[in-house]
């Protein structure tokens, strides 16, 4: 119960001071684009190389990554059906997919995993997968599908090795593959600007807020809807059905599932403002899904723990 509230809580004083500054306007006009590419292009690269780069990767091979990554792609199918039947177009049916099934395993999912399941490794296997296999997916997907995205077959297949978060998530996992201890003099730096990431994303989420509707109206209404279902309820039933399923029982069942109701992680929406497409979407549905699940963790930690 204290790792859910206390997790939510700092997201929340955070998320409240970007909203502020929004109104006050203290970063300007263009401050939210700035925050914005400063996380996709400089902080979030070096966040992503310096954690994989310290990261076990013996870890990834465990029935519960393995629920996990079913669990994943199930909603996030569900989704893009429903996507591909309504004609929500490939930017914003990506965008929606992600906010489906995309945990916040990294600055809401380390504290729940410390306060409610007394380890902070046991959202590795989740954070690393989706890091390795999720991220460089979903935005290879959203640049082939670009507008800007033009030329020969070739060179639009590397699109992922011109993305700034897939070339830290990949460099990070090669130095933790061969075992290479990158020096201080290099590390350090590299970790200071990667500390910048998650208060960048909170506080442009946050300026994102200011003048905003309530959300779940509008055009995105089902979209969101859809979106918020999958993650809050869906994908920690179906890593409920599976954990039973593989035998997986007692602290091991409580770890797969109560990662899979993290709410969807705020990095979606500087996706979504990078690629300018699914903002209100990404937006609205990482909220309400942040506010729902704190229910949800608890009843899941009352049941299971």
């Amino acid at each position: 119960m204290q790792g859910v509230l206390t997790g939510f809580a700092v997201i929340g004083v955070v998320i409240a001071v970007g909203y502020l500054i929004g109104l006050r306007g203290s970063l300007g006009e263009h401050g939210r684009d700035v925050l914005t590419k400063l996380a996709f292009n400089v902080a979030s690269p070096a966040l992503l190389f310096t954690t994989l780069a310290r990261a076990d990767l013996s870890v990834v091979f465990s029935s519960g990554l393995l629920v996990t990554m079913l669990s994943t792609a199930a909603v996030a199918g569900v989704f893009v059906v429903v996507g591909v039947v309504r004609g929500w177009g490939v930017g914003r049916t990506t965008i929606g997919a992600l906010c489906s099934s995309y945990v916040n395993s990294g600055n809401l999912g380390i504290p729940i995993s410390v306060y409610v399941l007394g380890n902070a490794s046991l959202v590795a296997p989740v954070m690393l997968f989706q890091l390795v296999v999720v991220s460089p997916l979903a935005l290879t997907i959203l640049d082939l599908s670009g507008e800007g995205e033009k030329g020969p077959l070739w060179l639009r297949l590397l699109t992922p090795l011109r993305n700034p978060v897939a070339l830290g998530s990949l460099a990070g996992v090669l130095v933790a593959g061969i075992g290479v201890r990158v020096p201080n003099p290099v590390m350090d730096p590299v970790t200071l600007i990667g500390n910048m990431a998650v208060p960048a994303v909170l506080i442009g989420f946050g300026i994102s807020l200011r003048g905003s509707k309530m959300p779940g109206r509008g055009a995105d209404r089902q979209p969101v809807f859809l979106s918020v279902v999958l993650k809050v309820v869906g994908q920690p039933v179906i890593a409920w059905v599976l954990g039973g399923a593989f035998g997986i029982h007692g602290a091991a069942l409580l770890d797969v599932v109560v990662t899979s109701a993290l709410p969807g992680a705020q990095n979606l929406y500087t996706y979504a403002s990078r690629y300018r497409t699914g903002e209100g979407l990404a937006r609205d549905s990482i909220l309400l899904s942040t506010v729902l699940s704190v229910p949800v963790l608890v009843v899941i930690a009352a049941l299971l723990g």
